[in-house]
């Protein structure tokens, strides 16, 4: 465990027990595909909220690690969108953030800056999330993939190696294209599977994002938890006062048996979402990569989950669930399938608004949206209340 974990206390307020109320899910009958463009709601469909998909026209992000404008860069990882005046800023990373911008989603120049932190990492750190406040400093956080953990263990070394993701945070004053790094602010416990069957992570936390409460006190983490017993695998969560933002090591605290006092820094999580099959076996079933954002017509919080299905991280399919209260992870809903019959890869499913006019993102849209996976999009979302048509 780091140092700092055992620093600093959690806030009294903190240590009440989380009252445990199960809910039946409000969701969802949806299409594995996309035929005729509509749902399929199942039984008891007019008390659930729905999810619909459409066919739309093809959009991209620019894509990372690619300086020809005509030539796209990948996407390994959500992107996060934030509006200054009247511009919308991406960012999308693999291995290394890229910025691209322009007049809203659909009118994205090909522009890009390369962004740069003012710390080194032996690793690669990839931008997720981002907040813009109102004195005009932008707030991201990063997964970080350390190297050499496990040093010639996998199976392809020595062109490849495995990792175990951390969480850290940075901030910026010009919009995302300088990162002042202030620290790794969430990392699992020390243990580390070097005999895994996975293709990638050996233990770790990272593949998250996060979503500021509406009285703008705590800020809430979505993380993928990798280490440990199948029973701490899977998508846990964290917070952290929005206060301590310019300095949250050791401010961060996980969920784990109702209480929010388990450290961001080597401690244990209770999952919301828990794997079904151990991540580190080679027929690994779990989710991962929430993505959430807050929905104004649906008046709840929604997140977006892969599900993978072995250790080479099959892409199963996209599910959604849904909560009214970031306080209490007992709240979500069961995951429910939006979509199927995707490529092996198409990881990194999120919303993203499009309405200008209420400077919607990633973290913000309403009734109708785009789902991008994998950085492009080619539907469009419509959400739709219980009962509504």
């Amino acid at each position: 465990m780091s140092a700092h974990a055992s620093s600093l206390e959690p806030p009294e307020d903190i240590v009440t027990p989380v009252l445990l109320k199960l809910h039946s899910a409000l969701l969802l009958g949806v299409l594995a595909g996309l035929g005729g463009g509509c749902a399929t709601p199942g039984p008891g469909s007019s008390h659930e909220a729905q999810v619909i998909l459409r066919a739309a026209p093809l959009l991209q992000f620019l894509g990372a690690n690619s300086p020809d404008p005509d030539t796209r860069g990948d996407c390994d990882c959500n992107n996060p969108l934030h509006w200054d005046g009247d511009r919308l800023f991406v960012f999308n990373s693999a291995g290394h953030p890229w910025r691209s911008e322009g007049a809203d989603l659909f009118h994205l120049t090909n522009r890009q800056v390369r962004c740069e932190y003012d710390t080194k990492a032996s690793g690669g750190r990839w931008i997720e999330c981002t907040w813009k406040v109102k004195d005009g400093t932008l707030y991201g956080w990063y997964h970080f993939e350390p190297q050499g953990i496990c040093p010639g263990k996998h199976p392809k070394a020595p062109y490849m190696s495995f990792t175990a993701p951390k969480i850290g945070a940075v901030k910026s004053s010009d919009n995302g294209a300088t990162w002042h790094d202030l620290g790794i602010v969430l990392e699992a416990p020390p243990i580390l599977r070097c005999d895994t069957k996975n293709f990638y992570f050996v233990g770790g936390n990272g593949d998250f994002s996060v979503m500021l409460d509406s009285s703008q006190r705590w800020l809430y983490f979505f993380i993928s938890t990798y280490a440990g017993e199948v029973s701490e695998q899977g998508v846990a969560m964290a917070r952290m006062r929005w206060a301590d933002r310019d300095a949250p090591v050791g401010r961060v605290w996980k969920w784990r048996e109702r209480e929010w006092r388990s450290p961001g820094l080597g401690g244990q999580a209770t999952p919301i979402f828990p794997a079904r099959v151990d991540w580190h076996h080679a027929d690994a079933d779990a989710f991962w990569g929430p993505a959430i954002h807050w929905n104004t017509h649906l008046r709840q919080y929604v997140v977006l989950l892969n599900r993978a299905t072995d250790a080479d991280w099959t892409q199963e399919g996209i599910y959604v669930s849904f909560n009214r209260d970031l306080a209490n992870p007992a709240e979500w809903t069961a995951p429910a399938k939006i979509l199927g019959n995707l490529a092996t890869n198409a990881w990194y499913p999120q919303v993203v608004g499009t309405d200008k006019s209420r400077r919607e993102t990633d973290k913000l849209a309403g009734k109708t949206a785009r789902l991008f996976v994998h950085g492009q999009s080619k539907w469009e979302m419509e959400f739709r209340k219980p009962g509504e048509r």
